[in-house]
C-alpha cells in the first residue's frame, strides 16, 4: 500500500514535455524494449532453476534408492564397516553400522528433499512476483 503510495507520488511529480513526440516515443520504446528483455531474461533463469531442481530431485531418488539397496542388500549378520575393537563405543557402533548407515541416509535425503521443496518453492514465488510485476506494467 506504501509502495503504490510512493509511484503514485512519483508519477505525479513527474511533468514530461511532449515538445517533440517522435522523439518521446522512441525512447519509450525503447524503455520497453528493455523491460521486455529483462522479464525474458527472469523468465529463463527461473526456466533453468526449475530444471535444475528436477535434475537434483531425481539424481537424489537415484542416488538414496541405490545407497538403500546397497546398505539392505549387504549380508546382515556382516557390519558395513569394522574397526576391530573388542569392546566401547566402536564395537557398538559397529554392530549397528546397518541401522545408523540407514538413519544417516534417510536423514541426509530427508534434508535434501526439503531444500529442494524450498528451493522450488522460492521459485515459483519468484515467478509470482515476475508475473505481477509485468502484468501491472
Amino acid at each position: 500500500m506504501m509502495k503504490d503510495k510512493a509511484l503514485e507520488e512519483l508519477f505525479l511529480a513527474q511533468r514530461p514535455k511532449f515538445d517533440d513526440k517522435d522523439e518521446f516515443m522512441a525512447r519509450l520504446t525503447q524503455k520497453l524494449d528493455a523491460v521486455e528483455y529483462l522479464r525474458q531474461y527472469e523468465e529463463a533463469n527461473l526456466r533453468r532453476y526449475k530444471y535444475a531442481m528436477i535434475a537434483a530431485f531425481v539424481a537424489g531418488f537415484i542416488a538414496g534408492g541405490t545407497l538403500f539397496a546397497l546398505v539392505l542388500s549387504t549380508p546382515s549378520e556382516l557390519p558395513l564397516f569394522t574397526f576391530h575393537a573388542s569392546s566401547g563405543i566402536l564395537l557398538a557402533i559397529e554392530q549397528y553400522s546397518r541401522t545408523i548407515a540407514t538413519i544417516v541416509l534417510s536423514l541426509i535425503m530427508g534434508l535434501g528433499i526439503i531444500s529442494i521443496v524450498s528451493n522450488v518453492l522460492d521459485i515459483v514465488q519468484m515467478r509470482v512476483h515476475l508475473g505481477t510485476v509485468s502484468n501491472g506494467s
